[in-house]
């Protein structure tokens, strides 16, 4: 049974974003999954539209925006940006100094707010939480997938020496401790690891439930999009950060870079995907 949010729950909002590329349909499952199907509801939707989009989505977004007129904002932008600048934007117009992050088509779990709230709630020193995902394909039932993450601080942080180690679309984090960061900035993929990284060398605490928090669609062409050249130098430009910010050692930096080479530049499409889905994702 659904149960409203008590007066003493942490206020808090969402920032998420949709483009010309969304799908009307998918853009409201996600939605529903986070104004209807939660057991505690967000006190604020920030909503940027990244551009101009279909009239379809734009007919969506005129529904919500008047079913939801109290809690939800849209920002419309004239241009599209990206998503590091439309999450930049979403961040700096959020009320509240907790924020979740939300993709436009994925589908959040019903606990999953009440699950971060407590977490942040019973450790206050902790500035992001995220959490593991599985990830579908078609209808939500049919998964594929999941992405297996370290749960405690210090064991995210050395992950993140390699790889990414929140689910970017899980993450609730501490509004101020993002703006003291820097908060979003555009990089090609990898704006949310950029972000992580730089949290991190401010002395910010990042952790991970162990639940699945997040429905994440997917499909065969999501590991042909992280392959090519552009890919791979916006990958090596995190690890040179690293590097020359002294969190990663040359020999670290020259192993991440060569595997990043092999797999995102040299690798066959069909290849790269058996790769990733065997030693990147766990089988469902």
């Amino acid at each position: 049974m659904e149960r409203e949010p008590k007066d003493k729950c942490m206020k808090f909002s969402i920032i998420t974003s949709v483009y010309k590329n969304d799908k009307p349909e998918f853009v409201r499952i996600a939605l529903d999954s986070l104004l209807i199907r939660q057991s505690v509801k967000p006190s604020e939707v920030v909503l940027v539209q990244d551009g101009p989009v279909p009239r379809t989505v734009e007919c969506l977004l005129k529904e919500y925006e008047a079913r939801y007129g109290e809690i939800m904002h849209i920002i419309r932008l004239k241009k599209n940006g990206g998503l590091g600048n439309a999450l930049r934007i979403g961040v700096d117009n959020a009320k509240f100094d907790v924020i979740a992050r939300m993709d436009s088509d994925d589908i959040s779990e019903p606990d999953r707010f009440e699950k971060q709230i407590k977490f942040l709630e019973e450790h206050p020193d902790v500035d992001v939480v995220g959490g593991q995902i599985t990830e579908f394909i078609g209808m939500p039932t049919n998964i594929v997938g999941r992405r297996v993450v370290p749960c405690d601080a210090l064991n995210v942080a050395k992950y993140m020496r390699g790889r990414c180690a929140i689910n970017h679309p899980t993450v609730m984090f501490k509004k101020k401790s993002v703006l003291d960061a820097g908060n979003y900035i555009d990089w090609f993929w990898n704006e949310d690891y950029y972000l992580w990284i730089r949290m991190i060398e401010h002395g910010c605490i990042l952790a991970n439930l162990p639940d699945v928090l997040v429905n994440m669609r997917s499909g065969r062409g999501q590991y042909a999009r992280r392959g090519g050249i552009k890919y791979f130098k916006s990958e090596e430009g995190i690890q040179r950060y690293m590097l020359a910010h002294k969190m990663i050692s040359l020999p670290r930096y020259c192993y991440n870079v060569s595997i990043r080479l092999i797999i995102q530049v040299l690798m066959p499409n069909w290849l790269r995907g058996w790769v990733l889905r065997t030693f990147a994702r766990k089988n469902a």
